[in-house]
């Protein structure tokens, strides 16, 4: 039943109503709530806090699949530090994590609130909101400890405080998160955006007819340095992949200029500049296999479906699900620096990955 405001009926629990602007049915068509043929009740009202980095935002997105799944109609609230990276379309309401969102969730109340992260500003915010049902982590108000909200929460709080119990996990990332909410994982895929919509123009990218493009994301971001592969190894590669016929793209941002102008005057292999993020999004989308470290191209790969070939050293292989596309390929000898960003030995073992390794993987995951 709608509500009325000097006798004009109002439907404020419509998933396209804004309240402090027109919503877009009205907007684009002119529809009022009294006679609104879109008019659509919002279900349950869902928090979900993930504030960063880029690829566990990313890599959070299967979750949406399994809360559209349990509770049909949902209206779906997800605070985080990087709106960019969300699907647009496939969450009602998307909100950058600052003071004014902070202070507005606190006033409202939702059925379900979750929050996967221990910062402590969002800990403090699950802390604070108002919700029937509470996953994930929340911030003891005597310490300012983040600890868990519920009991499924554990198993991921203490695999983040205990370096033993990290390598001991057999689980993805994406596992974990499923049951901190109280869901069996069923192999629920990424929700992402391919942005084909913006009709980017990929001429200057290597035709069909010189073979697949696999693309190479030579970078790691400046946090885990022990994960990064030396230009003579990134060149071996790249002269081995065209010599088997595929045609290798390199990837990256302007951290990975630079190494990309070097390994392009080096060997050859097509390299078409740095992007903004839904454009290099895109740019990925036209490979037939990415080679990547742990960083936010895997993310990316992973979540376009590619198959990927992700060079590991110093984390938990086990916490990557390639969803069946794709390798896990690491060093020859046994990495000892386990989430360290300088190797204790002096030299990073991810020198002892042998280019013709990473070659068979892309034999083996993208056929010519």
């Amino acid at each position: 039943m709608p509500e009325f405001l000097h006798d004009v009926p109002v439907h404020p629990d419509c998933r396209h109503f804004r309240g402090d602007l027109p919503c877009r049915p009205n907007k684009e068509h002119g529809y009022t709530c009294a006679e609104c043929p879109v008019y659509a009740p919002a279900g349950k009202r869902i928090l979900l806090i993930k504030l960063g980095a880029i690829g566990d935002v990313i890599r959070t997105t299967p979750l949406l699949r399994r809360l559209r799944q349990e509770h049909p109609g949902c209206f779906i609230t997800w605070l985080t530090l990087t709106p960019a990276i969300l699907p647009q379309r496939e969450v009602e309401e998307i909100l950058k994590f600052d003071y004014a969102s902070a202070l507005q969730l606190q006033a409202r109340r939702f059925d379900v609130a979750i929050n996967l992260d221990k910062e402590k500003e969002a800990c403090a915010l699950l802390l604070n909101v108002r919700a029937d049902a509470k996953f994930g982590y929340t911030l003891r108000e005597y310490d300012g400890v983040p600890w868990p909200v519920n009991a499924q929460a554990d198993h991921k709080f203490l695999t983040g405080v205990f370096d033993q119990l990290s390598l001991a996990n057999t689980k993805p990332y994406v596992q974990e998160i499923f049951e901190l909410c109280g869901f069996d994982f069923r192999g629920e895929e990424y929700v992402f955006d391919t942005h084909d919509d913006k009709g980017y123009d990929w001429g200057a990218l290597p035709p069909a007819a010189q073979g697949p493009r696999i693309g190479l994301n030579t970078g790691c971001g400046d946090r885990w340095t022990t994960r990064l592969w030396s230009t003579e190894k990134w060149i071996e590669l790249i002269t081995n992949l065209q010599a088997a016929g595929y045609a290798p793209v390199l990837l990256g941002g302007e951290a990975e200029h630079p190494r990309n102008l070097t390994l392009q005057a080096a060997t050859g292999a097509a390299y078409l500049g740095t992007f903004p993020l839904p454009q290099f999004i895109n740019l990925v989308h036209q490979m037939q296999g990415i080679v990547t470290q742990v960083t936010m191209g895997m993310h990316i790969s992973i979540a376009l479906r590619k198959p990927t070939i992700l060079m590991n050293n110093i984390f938990n292989p086990h916490e990557f699900d390639l969803y069946g596309r794709g390798q896990i390929v690491g060093p020859d000898r046994q990495c000892v620096c386990f989430y360290r960003g300088t190797c204790k030995l002096g030299t990073s073992c991810m020198e002892d990955l042998p280019a013709a390794k990473v070659l068979q993987a892309v034999r083996e995951s993208v056929l010519l």
